[in-house]
């Protein structure tokens, strides 16, 4: 009679456990994997939503500036036009009306940290000055600002416009 034999088998060391294939490894590894793409997915969602929340309040920030400066102009715009209304009035109130209307946009230009500067006999700056004529002046020093043709508005490197200077030129 003829008997069937199992298979043999080595029998197994204590503490050991039963060798385990590489596929549970890869299935962590690409558990893992699935873990940080996820994570990458997120941060880069978070970062277009910083992007775009910066962008609104960006714009939020421009708005409201931009009606704080119109306002500031306002009352400038209405006393041009009171200026204007009287037009046919004696010249010389309209022209008082029109001086005062200037120093208000000025004050309004000084409010919004642009100071107007229009000094003359000053050293030439090329950061504060622009040239639009050379004068050969005895009585003035050599590059100094002998005429300002239109002042210019601002101060500490935050300028609007340079002034447009005519400046003295060396005598020979």
């Amino acid at each position: 009679m003829a008997t069937e034999q199992e298979p043999m088998t080595p029998p197994e060391q204590p503490g050991e456990t039963p060798s385990s294939s590489p596929v549970p490894e890869a299935d962590e590894q690409t558990a893992a994997l699935d873990e940080m793409r996820d994570r990458w997915r997120r941060a880069l969602a978070d970062l277009d939503n910083l992007r775009k929340r910066h962008a609104k309040e960006l714009e939020r920030v421009r708005a409201e500036e931009r009606a704080r400066t119109s306002a500031a102009w306002l009352p400038v715009l209405d006393n041009l036009e009171r200026a204007l209304a009287h037009s046919d009035s004696d010249p010389s109130a309209v022209l008082k009306g029109v001086e005062a209307v200037r120093d208000q946009a000025v004050e309004v230009l000084r409010g919004l940290g642009y100071p107007r500067y229009e000094e003359t006999g000053v050293p030439f700056d090329p950061t504060r000055h622009e040239v639009v004529g050379v004068v050969d002046t005895p009585d003035a020093e050599p590059n100094t600002v002998a005429q300002v043709v239109s002042p210019g508005y601002g101060a500490d490197g935050k300028q609007l416009r340079p002034a447009f200077v005519v400046v003295s030129k060396r005598q020979e």
